[in-house]
């Protein structure tokens, strides 16, 4: 057998949890279905009201499940949708959906535990969760400062943590991916909440790598860069079209593509690192043109 021949399906037997990912639109549910293509269990923890008050509104979330379950290998039956486990047709493979609000401290331990019922020990760990508006530039700030730290960064810790803690060791492949943003390659306007909250899990990412590494569980963080999970559009993209040398925003399975690639074994010898999915992004680039 041919040892560099890739598996197709790097992630089978393995088991994954997606928070943020029940809109069809957006990065979580397109590395769900990336995750589950490649084999793995997944469970999917999603929080339906926070959509609701965004312009994009929210998602069908049993449509959005169905969805990832048809990434699974060999799919074709025993497609029924809704909240709860849902058993793949060639090797056990779960698809799963969890309500969560990570804003309270309490849920991070509370859907590990509930994604571990579901569909046994959890190899890989990918925090996608974040909280979107309630935010602003220095003048007003208060409360936006405290949303944005719970959801986006201490759930992620904590999350990580809850992991971390019911990790079986002898078990292959431990992997956890995190999302940041752009607020180190460049200002973020008004965004100062989310720019902070973010920051943080950048700033956290190789501390936990360390104290992990030891375990064999590998962490990184993924800044996805501008991707078009439905506040973009083609008038944004006619006043920034100068920055995109591909001459297109990123779409979900950009990043997608990279953060499921980071929880296979051929990621291996990454850990530590907040790698960059941008496609060139370049801020400060306003006269070129595509």
């Amino acid at each position: 057998m041919d040892t560099l021949r890739r598996d197709p399906f790097p992630l089978r037997g393995r088991t994954a949890l997606v928070t943020g990912g029940g809109r069809r639109g957006g990065i979580g549910h397109a590395t769900a279905c990336r995750l589950a293509a490649y084999g793995a269990s997944v469970v999917v923890a999603h929080f339906a009201p926070h959509d609701a008050e965004q312009e994009w509104g929210a998602d069908d979330v049993d449509a959005a499940l169905a969805e990832v379950r048809a990434h699974r290998p060999g799919e074709g039956v025993n497609e029924s949708p809704g909240e709860g486990a849902n058993v793949g047709p060639d090797d056990g493979a779960v698809v799963a959906g969890l309500h969560a609000d990570l804003a309270d401290p309490e849920e991070p331990q509370r859907v590990v535990d509930a994604a571990r019922e579901l569909a046994g020990p959890l190899d890989l760990l990918v925090a996608n969760q974040a909280l979107s508006g309630s935010d602003g530039p220095l003048g007003g700030l208060g409360a936006e400062l405290d949303r944005h730290w719970a959801v986006d960064a201490r759930a992620s810790i904590l999350l990580a943590q809850a992991y971390a803690n019911a990790h079986d060791d002898t078990r292959p492949g431990g992997a956890i991916v995190m999302m940041t943003s752009g607020q180190a390659r460049g200002p973020m306007p008004g965004e100062v909440a989310y720019a902070a909250a973010k920051a943080a899990v950048a700033g956290v990412t190789l501390t936990l790598a360390d104290q992990l590494a030891d375990r064999r569980i590998r962490v990184n963080t993924v800044n996805p860069g501008p991707v078009d999970t439905g506040y973009l559009g083609e008038e944004a993209f006619r006043a920034m079209a100068g920055m995109f040398p591909f001459g297109r925003f990123g779409e979900p399975d950009d990043p997608a593509r990279l953060i499921a690639w980071l929880c296979t074994d051929e990621a291996y010898w990454i850990t530590g690192q907040v790698i960059d999915s941008e496609g060139g992004f370049a801020r400060h680039r306003h006269g070129w043109r595509p």
